[in-house]
């Protein structure tokens, strides 16, 4: 008798595992984001958007070539942000040329397989979720500043909660085998591991690269 097909893991449990399993990276990772600072500035602003647009540029590209066209559910084309940072750091007095020129993350982990890029993903959509806080903390302090329209921590507008929830069960379908999952956990650890190192070395308190 064939055994029955492995059913994919429940979406909340892939979830919380990888919560679980990449608190203490997620938590040394928020700690050089600095954008909740009452002190934040517009140059400072826009050096942290110059560093997040060095480091999702690669990755982004990087998940483009690994998921792009496997794994309609996952519905990529609406979850890119790296034009949404183009708009904001245009708005802050970027064109394209300077755009150009800003540095790119040259140490990404390596996007082994599937589950890897998928470990990543995860870390690129839950950055959006919690970026509602900042949107929120961004749009009182600059009341009045002309510091564009916050298009990258506005990306989703009312979604956020059900393309999260989309994410979560595509997740699972993309990836079923229970097996799989310390390899996505990894993919996520190392893409925090990234972030962090990228914004120290980037050093927000720095001159911009205009």
């Amino acid at each position: 008798m064939f055994s029955p097909a492995p059913l994919p893991p429940e979406p909340r449990h892939l979830l919380q595992t990888l919560k679980a399993e990449t608190r203490p990276h997620h938590e040394r990772a928020e700690r050089v984001v600095r954008l909740m600072s009452p002190d934040l500035t517009p140059s400072g602003y826009r050096r942290h958007l110059e560093a997040l647009y060095g480091l999702y540029a690669p990755v982004e590209a990087s998940l483009a070539a690994c998921l792009e066209g496997r794994f309609p559910e996952l519905r990529l084309a609406e979850r890119w942000k790296v034009a949404l940072l183009k708009v904001d750091l245009l708005a802050l007095g970027h064109d394209g040329a300077s755009l150009a020129r800003l540095p790119r993350h040259p140490g990404l982990p390596s996007l082994s397989g599937v589950p890897e890029a998928l470990g990543a993903l995860y870390v690129l959509e839950g950055a959006t979720l919690g970026g509602q806080l900042i949107l929120r903390h961004l749009t009182r302090h600059f009341q009045g500043a002309s510091v564009g329209v916050f298009a990258f921590f506005r990306v989703y507008g009312e979604s956020v909660g059900p393309m999260w929830k989309a994410f979560g069960e595509a997740l699972a379908h993309a990836c079923p085998e229970p097996a799989l999952t310390p390899r996505v956990v990894r993919g996520a650890q190392d893409t925090f591991e990234a972030f962090e190192a990228w914004l120290r070395e980037a050093r927000v308190d720095a001159p911009s690269c205009l």
